[in-house]
């Protein structure tokens, strides 16, 4: 029974499973010509499951969006040009709060 060199795992074939996603990577059997040449030219492929597919998706979407609300900027920064921007001072105390402890408890 063959073993393949590189995963040590038995056959011509290796799988690796994860949550919820699976990775095959292959490697094809030498063709006759090849097997009589020895010509060392065999395929490697690798395929991706649909799961891993769609994520790379989200992730390049998530890429493309803006970093900051443009819309929410500017109604801000028109409240107070007009002097009607009042900030809750208790509600921005308490989310700097929240954000160090979030800091420090990792």
């Amino acid at each position: 029974m063959p073993v393949n060199n590189i995963t040590g795992f038995q056959g011509t074939q290796s799988q690796r499973n994860t949550e919820n996603s699976q990775v095959q990577v292959s490697r094809g059997d030498p063709a006759a010509h090849q097997q009589e040449t020895g010509t060392p030219s065999t395929v490697d492929t690798v395929s991706l499951t649909d799961t891993s597919m769609r994520l790379q998706s989200l992730e390049n979407r998530i890429a493309s969006l803006p970093v900051v609300d443009s819309q929410r900027v500017e109604d801000i920064r028109q409240s107070v040009e007009n002097g009607s921007y009042t900030p809750d001072a208790e509600a921005i105390a308490s989310k700097i709060v929240e954000s160090e402890l979030g800091l420090l408890n990792g």
